[in-house]
């Protein structure tokens, strides 16, 4: 079954889509432009977190990932015990029963080789290694395209990611970091290339920097994120978390003593208290939350604003989309990699050790070299959307062979 054959390829989508992650359907949107653009007769549908969300939005049917509906609440009475591990079991035969249907699965972006937040290896981890060997017995090309990766201290954690990775028939990351990690964790990854995030490939918005006077001060975007640390950092999560917030609440409280008018993005559901105990610190007329609901509205929001100060991964991505000087709040290495992929390198502060005095410092410089920084990005766009096109084409003879190809071997290597 090909592309071109008389019967349409079946492809499935595959992830956490739908569950309140900006950054994660920003992804899903990219490949669906893909496949709707080189791959239109073909027959599309997910089996992910949200099934509702990314059916009513992207018009594609979806079965939902877990059986079980308490998946990710705290289990501590024997019930939920006992339908948690129920639900594993029931999760292998749906998960076969699924990836069975389809010629091919993709897994689109997202960090799903990474534990740089908060992650246990009976959650995702284990949906990931039930989908791969899944593909892998019933000859069902999966492929883990532009994601992310990170070496993992986590031993059962480690393992799930190390094989779901081995079993996939195809593999690309969104920086080099990834791909090293993923080499360092014993995958051969001779075969593997690396892409700029897929979220690039989406439609960027008029880019219209504020108007006024030169010496007036414009809007200034900040992105803040539900941080509590890494899988690693769990026991002091509390107090990564209370030194994030106050650092990131006195620089936004300083913005708005030198006048300056402040949005607060998000980049998923959970952001939302950390708004509210910004807005409730500083109580200024001139702090707001936005109200995102893609990547397309954070990206709308980064547009019209002089400069950009963010924490996730996919708000750095939209502000850099749209050619606006940005600052990263970072808190993994993906960050870093993303921002010296831009030209900004120098422009990263850890979101673990927040100091508000040298935030602002930098953000200053970052505004006095806007006008080259904007000429920067424009370039590096420029460069993704050319490699993201590659990305596609590689895509394309990976999982669509020609009809008269014969169908090759579902996996690049023996596990």
């Amino acid at each position: 079954m090909t592309s071109g054959g008389e019967t349409p390829v079946r492809v499935g989508v595959f992830g956490l889509l739908g569950s309140g992650n900006l950054g994660n359907d920003g992804s899903l949107e990219a490949v669906l432009g893909y496949l709707r653009a080189e791959h239109p007769e073909a027959v599309v549908d997910a089996l992910c977190g949200g099934p509702e969300v990314v059916t009513s939005r992207y018009g594609i049917p979806a079965t939902r990932l877990h059986w079980y509906r308490g998946e990710y609440r705290t289990a501590s009475r024997a019930g939920a015990i006992a339908g948690k591990g129920l639900g594993k079991l029931v999760d292998a035969v749906r998960t076969a029963a699924w990836v069975r249907r389809h010629d091919v699965v993709i897994v689109p972006g997202m960090g799903v080789l990474e534990a740089t937040l908060p992650l246990r290896p009976w959650g995702f981890p284990y949906s990931l290694i039930l989908l791969c060997a899944s593909g892998r017995l019933l000859r069902t090309r999966v492929a883990l395209v532009g994601v992310g990766a990170a070496a993992i201290g986590n031993r059962p954690t480690r393992a799930l990611v190390r094989w779901s990775a081995r079993l996939a028939a195809y593999r690309s990351y969104r920086d080099t970091q990834s791909r090293d990690a993923m080499r360092e964790m014993g995958v051969d990854t001779a075969r593997d290339e690396v892409y700029p995030d897929l979220a690039f490939a989406l439609p960027t918005p008029p880019s219209s920097a504020p108007s006024g006077p030169p010496d007036a001060p414009g809007p200034v975007c900040v992105g803040v994120m539900d941080f509590h640390g890494g899988n690693d950092d769990r026991a002091r999560a509390e107090e990564i978390h209370r030194r994030y917030l106050d650092g990131t609440t006195r620089f936004v409280r300083a913005l708005v003593e030198d006048g300056r008018p402040v949005r607060l993005l998000t980049g998923d559901a959970c952001d939302a208290p950390v708004v509210a105990a910004i807005l409730d610190a500083v109580d200024s007329p001139l702090v707001t939350a936005a109200e995102t609901a893609s990547l397309a509205d954070l990206m709308k929001e980064t547009a019209v604003v002089g400069a950009v100060v963010a924490t996730r991964y996919h708000n750095l991505i939209c502000a850099l989309k749209v050619g606006t000087p940005t600052l990263a709040l970072s808190y993994a290495a993906k960050s870093d990699a993303l921002m010296d992929r831009m030209g900004l390198a120098a422009y990263c502060h850890p979101a673990r050790e927040v100091d508000a005095d040298r935030l602002l410092e930098q953000f200053r410089a970052l505004e006095k070299r806007s006008a080259e920084l904007r000429r920067t990005l424009a370039e590096r766009n420029l460069i993704a959307t050319g490699q993201l096109e590659s990305q596609f084409t590689a895509l394309t003879a990976a999982l669509f062979p020609a009809a008269d190809h014969p169908r090759p071997h579902a996996c690049q290597e023996a596990p």
